[in-house]
């Protein structure tokens, strides 16, 4: 008996036979609900026969049959019914549990997001892309009426969504382009680390989504729930339906701060902060400049984040200001990384390890964040040995920078498009699905080995344009994606390491070396970062203006 769990409530299982009944009472089930007919089988005990050996054992039985295949809505609501009224657990059973978790999932509909729905039937084993629809409706209606249809259909509208369109827009004029989105603000990201620095005005890091969209893009403002890429089709938030000829999706990923217990309850108040969120950013700069002794933590989550050196952009930065301000001798830093290395690139190691000795860090790698007390000021780590043995340590604090671990957000892991690890499974080079070849992916969700940057994004939309319309039979030749990213390393207050690699860690400067060499700290590279990477990321990026990332053609 293969005993699956969908949640505290509900569990589901095979053919269940009478001798089962000791141990599915000894689990703490309570109940049972046979959602398959008699009489299926020849080897298929009659559910009477289940009734009374499961009442022996102190087990409420209920009899809910359903055909293969064809799961009503009336026998959703009545299974629904059912869970909310017998007592918990409950253990439902069919041949093999697909009609039980569907039923479940029907009867779901409406209360729990789709995503969550598909998630925990996929973590059971249990594929229901097949009912998707009708779960998405709920039982109200049948989801056959395409509400849209467009050409091309944009998922996300962060920097790579923006400016694929806009790529797109540049070269193909009055193309049918639709961005799906319910944000009202769009943010410049990068921008918050030197929010946390005291060097830029949160504001500025913000727009309307309104004011920057191609003006001749359709924007559906609304959220994705499911992929149908067997029927060109995505199924929106509401049960509306949304047609498509070619899909990019791009919509970033999700910053998981539940997964680090505690946290979510002391964001933003005791001393606990990130600048990976909009509205906590300026806190780390009134953390930092409040802070005249005492620890200060800094952590790291394991791989993939998005942009792999802010931890330390936050680190630096800090440091900075408490050595100008003359209190950093009784100021305790420590990173904190999940990783076993300061940075994934070698080249860049030699530079951060002087300003890591010249600002006193203490370096603790192999360290997951795993929960915060934040009342008592306490974080507890997860330490990872070289024999792969774990021990728990847990380190007072007066101030302590978060990064949350990161995953694609739901809708993407449990979609079809999903690799094993949830993230869009697309060709490194071409950016197209490995298996549809009319949709492509960029940005942070894509599953791509390179760092999780805006520069990657701003090097990646052109290279899907031109393959995306060279699909179509409007461009030629091939576009190739390097697995360039850029990491503007703000060492100092004036100073950067400006990171710049491809795949595998090749070294991709953009500039010679005589003017910027990125293995060292330097000016000209913070006045890139200060004063030249914005506007080019609001008026040219933004704007499908390729200056410097021309995608390279092969073929």
């Amino acid at each position: 008996m293969d005993i699956r769990k969908i949640d505290q409530t509900l569990a589901v299982t095979g053919q269940v036979r009478a001798e089962d009944f000791g141990a599915i009472a000894k689990a703490g089930y309570r109940a049972i609900v046979c959602n398959r007919p008699d009489g299926e089988a020849a080897d298929q005990p009659m559910f009477k026969e289940l009734e009374r050996v499961a009442q022996k054992h102190g087990l409420q039985a209920h009899y809910l049959p359903a055909e293969t295949g064809k799961v009503s809505d009336e026998q959703s609501r009545q299974f629904g019914r059912l869970l909310a009224e017998l007592p918990k657990p409950v253990l439902a059973f069919c041949r093999t549990g697909m009609r039980s978790v569907t039923m479940w999932a029907m009867s779901e509909a409406g209360t729990r997001p789709l995503p969550e729905l598909l998630e925990r039937a996929a973590a059971a084993g249990y594929n229901l892309k097949g009912v998707v629809r009708r779960i998405a409706a709920g039982g109200r209606t049948q989801l056959n009426v395409v509400d849209a249809q467009h050409e091309v259909v944009i998922i996300g509208g962060g920097a790579a969504g923006i400016s694929v369109a806009a790529s797109l827009l540049a070269r193909r004029p009055g193309l049918d382009v639709a961005i799906v989105d319910p944000a009202d603000v769009h943010y410049y990201q990068p921008g918050w680390t030197m929010v946390g620095g005291g060097v830029f005005d949160p504001g500025t890091t913000a727009r309307t989504m309104a004011s920057l969209l191609p003006k001749d893009v359709h924007w559906i403002k609304a959220a994705v729930a499911a992929f149908e890429p067997e029927n060109d089709s995505i199924i929106l938030d509401g049960c509306r339906v949304v047609r498509y000829n070619q899909l990019v999706v791009c919509p970033g990923l999700k910053l998981d701060w539940q997964a680090v217990d505690g946290l979510a309850d002391t964001l933003g108040r005791n001393g606990v902060t990130s600048n990976y969120r909009y509205d906590l950013a300026p806190y780390t700069w009134e953390l930092v400049q409040k802070l005249r002794g005492g620890r200060a933590l800094f952590t790291q989550p394991p791989m993939p984040i998005k942009c792999a050196g802010a931890p330390q952009k936050a680190m630096y930065l800090s440091a900075d200001h408490w050595k100008r301000q003359g209190v950093l001798k009784d100021v305790e830093i420590q990173l904190h990384s999940a990783g076993a290395a300061l940075f994934g690139v070698p080249a860049y190691v030699p530079a951060l390890m002087e300003y890591v000795q010249a600002y006193g860090v203490g370096l603790n790698f192999g360290h997951t964040l795993t929960s915060v007390d934040g009342p008592r000021k306490r974080a507890t780590f997860r330490v990872s040995a070289s024999n792969g043995d774990t021990q728990l340590v847990t380190r007072d604090f007066d101030l302590l920078h978060v990064v949350p671990p990161q995953k694609a957000p739901d809708f993407v892991r449990v979609s079809p498009l999903a690799d094993g690890a949830g993230w869009v499974d697309v060709d490194p080079a071409t950016l197209r699905h490995q298996k549809y070849p009319n949709v492509f992916a960029l940005g942070d969700v894509a599953n791509t080995p390179n760092a999780k940057t805006a520069a990657a994004a701003r090097k990646q939309a052109p290279v899907v344009a031109h393959n995306l319309l060279c699909m179509r039979g409007e461009a030629q030749g091939q576009a190739h994606y390097d697995g360039y990213g850029s990491c503007p390393l703000t060492v100092e207050r004036g100073k950067i390491v400006l990171a710049e690699f491809g795949y595998g860690g090749k070294l991709l400067p953009t500039f010679p070396r005589w003017l910027i060499d990125g293995t060292k700290p330097s000016r000209l590279a913070w006045y890139l970062k200060e004063r030249i990477l914005p506007p080019l990321y609001w008026e040219a990026m933004l704007k499908g203006r390729e200056w410097m990332v021309q995608p390279e053609l092969v073929g």
